[in-house]
C-alpha cells in the first residue's frame, strides 16, 4: 500500500479562514461563550490536531471560567461514550481493513469491468461502479480509495487513459464511501443528535445510487468526448464467471444491510457481522489474506479507531461545555429570530459546511457543528434524516478538495501527483457532486422515500 500523506492545510489559506470564523462567532454568541470558539479556532490555526485541541479548549474554558464541578465532567464523559452506537465504528473499520486486504476488491472491479466495460471510458465507468460496491461493505472513503485505487489506476494508465483522469474519478468516487451504508459518518451523526442509524442507513441508499450514476455519468460523457479507450463487451459467460468470484464479498452487503432493514440485527450488531464475515472470506474462502499478516490489520484497525474514539470524546465534553453554556440554543434562537426559514437555513448549512471542509476532516465537523445545527433544524421542521443525509453528502465534497480534503491525500499517495495537480483533476466530478448537493438539499424525498416506505420513519 501507498504510504498517504498527513493532510496539513496550507497557512495562506487556513489562517484567514479560521480568523474569519473567530469573527463571526463572537458576534454571534459574544461575552464568554464565544471564547469556547475562538480557543478552539486559535489552536487549530497552530496546527494542533483537532482532537488535542478540542481537549485542551474544554478544560480551559472549565477550569478558568465556570464553576461546573469536576466530578460532573468525568460523568458526563463516561455516559457520553457509553452509546452502543459507537460500537459500530471500530468493527467497520476492522471489516473495511479486512476486505482492502483480503482480494475482495479486486474480484468487485472484476465484476464492474465486465458489466460496464464496453461503455466509453469503460475502467473509469468500472472504478464508480466498484467503488459504490466497496463502500457498501467498508463505510469508509479513505479505504474505498485506497482498496479500488491502487488495483485499478495502474490499469487505466496501461490500458491508455490519462492519469488525471483515473485519479478524478476514483478521488471522488471513492467519496461514496460515506453516504452509501454503511456509513461510518452517518454512526457520527447518530451518536452527535440521537438520530436512529438505521433509518440514517436507508435514508443514504436512494442518494449514494443516485450520485454513484451521476459520476458515472460525468465519466462517460468526458472519456466520450475526448475518445479514451473502451473494453470489448463481455460475455454471458465471462459476467457470470466475474460475478461467482465476486459473490461472497457481494454477499456482505446483503447480510449487513438485509439484516439491519429486515430488524434481525442492530446496525452496531451488523457491524460486528460484517467483521468476523470479512475476516472468513478473506483468509479461509479468497485465502488472499495469510493469518500471518491478520495481526498487522488488527493493529492498523486499532490505531484508526482510537484515533476516531479519541476525537469523539473530546467532542463529548465540546459538546457539554456548550449545552451547559447555552450556546446551541442562543444560536438557534438568533437565527430564528433573524426571520429565516427552512431554504435560507439550509443554504446557509451548505455554505458553512463547505468552507468548515476548508480547514477540518469529515468526523470533527460533524461532532462539533451537528449539535449546534440540528436544534435549529428541528425548530424550523428539518426532517432529522434529511438533515444527517444532507450532511453526509457535504463531508463528501469536503473529503474531495483542499486543503484538508482526504481523498485528495490518500489518492496522491497512489498516483504519486501533486495536490494541486489532483484537485484540477477532480473538478468535472466535484461539480457534479456539488449540484447533487444542491438536489438533495431542497428535494428531501430523494433521502426519505425509501425509510419511510420500509416502516422506519
Amino acid at each position: 500500500m501507498s504510504t498517504i500523506p498527513a493532510p496539513e492545510a496550507h497557512w495562506s489559506i487556513k489562517i484567514p479562514a479560521l480568523l474569519f470564523g473567530s469573527l463571526a462567532i463572537i458576534a454571534l454568541v459574544g461575552g464568554n461563550k464565544a471564547v469556547v470558539f475562538c480557543l478552539l479556532l486559535a489552536l487549530m490555526a497552530t496546527g494542533m490536531p483537532i482532537s488535542i485541541a478540542l481537549g485542551l479548549t474544554v478544560l480551559t474554558f472549565l477550569f478558568t471560567m465556570t464553576n461546573v464541578p469536576i466530578e460532573s465532567v468525568a460523568l458526563k464523559l463516561f455516559t457520553g461514550i457509553e452509546k452502543f452506537e459507537i460500537m459500530a465504528i471500530p468493527f467497520f473499520i476492522l471489516a473495511g481493513n479486512f476486505l482492502t486486504h483480503g482480494g475482495v476488491a479486486r474480484r468487485m472491479i472484476d465484476f464492474a469491468t465486465s458489466m460496464v466495460g464496453h461503455f466509453h471510458g469503460g475502467l473509469g465507468l468500472a472504478g464508480v461502479l466498484a467503488c459504490a460496491l466497496f463502500a457498501a461493505v467498508s463505510g469508509s472513503s479513505p479505504a474505498t480509495v485506497v482498496a479500488i485505487g491502487s488495483i485499478l489506476l495502474p490499469a487505466m494508465i496501461k490500458q491508455g487513459f490519462p492519469r488525471q483522469f483515473g485519479a478524478g474519478v476514483i478521488t471522488t468516487a471513492g467519496a461514496l464511501g460515506i453516504l452509501i451504508p454503511p456509513s461510518i459518518a452517518m454512526v457520527m451523526f447518530s451518536v452527535a443528535t440521537n438520530t436512529s442509524v438505521g433509518a440514517l442507513f436507508m435514508a443514504g441508499v436512494v442518494p449514494g445510487i443516485m450520485l454513484a450514476f451521476l459520476l458515472g455519468l460525468t465519466t462517460w460523457w468526458r472519456a466520450r468526448k475526448f475518445g479514451y479507450p473502451r473494453m470489448p463487451k463481455a460475455t454471458a459467460g465471462e459476467r457470470w464467471a466475474a460475478f461467482r468470484r465476486s459473490v461472497w464479498g457481494l454477499m456482505l452487503i446483503v447480510v449487513v444491510l438485509g439484516g439491519i432493514y429486515t430488524g434481525i440485527f442492530t446496525p452496531t450488531e451488523a457491524a460486528a457481522i460484517a467483521a468476523v464475515y470479512a475476516f472468513i472470506i478473506a483468509v479461509f474462502v479468497y485465502r488472499d489474506l495469510p493469518l500471518s499478516r491478520v495481526p498487522k490489520v488488527l493493529l492498523d484497525s486499532a490505531s484508526m479507531s482510537a484515533m476516531l474514539l479519541y476525537i469523539i470524546t473530546n467532542a463529548v465534553l465540546f459538546s457539554f461545555v456548550m449545552t451547559n453554556e447555552g450556546i446551541p440554543q442562543a444560536m438557534a434562537d438568533w437565527l430564528l429570530g433573524m426571520g429565516l426559514g427552512p431554504i435560507t437555513f439550509l443554504l446557509a448549512v451548505n455554505i458553512l459546511l463547505l468552507l468548515a471542509g476548508n480547514v477540518m476532516e469529515p468526523s470533527s465537523i460533524i461532532l462539533i457543528m451537528a449539535p449546534i445545527l440540528f436544534p435549529v433544524a428541528i425548530k424550523l421542521g428539518i426532517d432529522p434524516i434529511h438533515f444527517g443525509i444532507l450532511i453526509t453528502v457535504n463531508m463528501e465534497v469536503g473529503m474531495c478538495h483542499p486543503p484538508v480534503g482526504l481523498n485528495l491525500y490518500v489518492a496522491s499517495g497512489i498516483t504519486k501527483m501533486g495536490i494541486t495537480e489532483l484537485t484540477i483533476a477532480v473538478w468535472p466530478w466535484l461539480l457534479t457532486m456539488l449540484g447533487f448537493l444542491l438536489v438533495v438539499t431542497y428535494v428531501p424525498a430523494i433521502s426519505l422515500w425509501l425509510p419511510r416506505a420500509m416502516g422506519m420513519m
